[in-house]
C-alpha cells in the first residue's frame, strides 16, 4: 500500500471536459525611476536587441519613471536571462521602485474549453494588442474570512464581479489579465490583476465600478499600489 508521500500530485491546470494542461505562463512586472531622455532612447535599443518578450510603459505619475513587464513559461527565466539582462543594459542604470515589483502566473478556473489559448496565448495576445496602449497594473490580497464560504456564496460573489468585468470586455472598452500570485508576492498578495484598454478614462472607470461589488467592499484587504502607463515600446518577436 502506498504511502500518502508516495502519491504524484497533479499540479496541471484543469479546463472543461476533463482537459488538462501543465503549463503556465509567469509574468513579472518591475518598476523604475532615473529615466531622463536620451536614457530612455537607450532602454527600448537595448529591448529590441534582446530575445526578451517584454513591454515597456511609460508612468504617467512619473515623468522619470517607467515599467517593464516580461514573461515566460518558464521561471528560471527571470533570474537567469532577465537577471542578466538588466544589469548589463541600460536598466543597470535606473532606480528600483520595489513597491511595484509583481510577480504572477496564469491560472485555469475548470471551465474553460481551451487551456492553451487561456493560460498563454490568450494572454499574450491581450498585452501585445497594440490597440491596448494603456495599462493599470495592481497586486490584490482577498480578507482571508472569503475563503470560508460556502462555495455557492463565492461564485456570487465573483459573479458579481466578474459580470461587470465582462460588460467593458464586450463593449470594448477594456481587458483584464488574472494572475495567481500565492506564495509569489513578498506581502502576501494573492492575485496581480492588468487591466488594459485604447483609453485611460474606462480604465479607471471599470475600477470605479468594482469597487462597489461585495468583493471589493468586503472581501478584499488590500489592493494596490497602482501602476499607470501607456506603452512606449514592445518587443516585435511577440506581437
Amino acid at each position: 500500500m502506498n504511502k500518502p508521500t508516495d502519491r504524484v500530485l497533479d499540479l496541471s491546470e484543469k479546463g472543461s471536459g476533463g482537459e488538462s494542461l501543465d503549463r503556465r505562463l509567469f509574468v513579472q512586472f518591475l518598476g523604475f525611476g532615473g529615466v531622463d531622455p536620451a536614457l530612455e532612447s537607450s532602454l527600448t535599443r537595448d529591448l529590441e536587441s534582446s530575445s526578451l518578450t517584454a513591454i515597456l510603459y511609460s508612468d504617467i505619475n512619473d515623468h522619470g519613471g517607467v515599467g517593464l513587464l516580461t514573461m515566460s513559461e518558464t521561471p528560471d527565466f527571470f533570474v537567469t536571462e532577465l537577471r542578466r539582462f538588466l544589469s548589463s543594459s541600460s536598466f543597470a542604470g535606473l532606480k528600483p521602485k520595489p513597491e511595484y515589483t509583481m510577480l504572477g502566473r496564469t491560472y485555469s478556473l475548470g471551465y474553460e474549453k481551451d487551456l492553451e489559448r487561456t493560460l498563454i496565448s490568450g494572454p499574450i495576445q491581450k498585452i501585445f494588442d497594440p490597440e491596448l496602449v494603456w495599462g493599470i497594473w495592481y497586486p490584490l490580497r482577498r480578507a482571508k474570512v472569503f475563503e470560508t464560504l460556502a462555495s455557492e456564496e463565492q461564485r456570487a460573489v465573483l459573479g458579481e464581479h466578474g459580470k461587470i468585468g465582462f460588460q467593458f470586455g464586450d463593449g470594448g472598452y477594456a481587458k483584464d489579465i488574472r494572475l495567481a500570485s500565492h506564495g509569489l508576492d513578498k506581502n502576501d498578495n494573492d492575485f496581480v490583476i492588468g487591466i488594459l484598454g485604447r483609453e485611460l478614462h474606462p480604465l479607471s472607470a471599470l475600477v470605479e465600478r468594482m469597487r462597489k461589488t461585495q468583493q471589493t467592499s468586503k472581501y478584499l484587504e488590500s489592493l494596490g499600489p497602482f501602476f499607470v502607463g501607456k506603452k512606449l515600446f514592445s518587443t516585435e518577436q511577440a506581437v
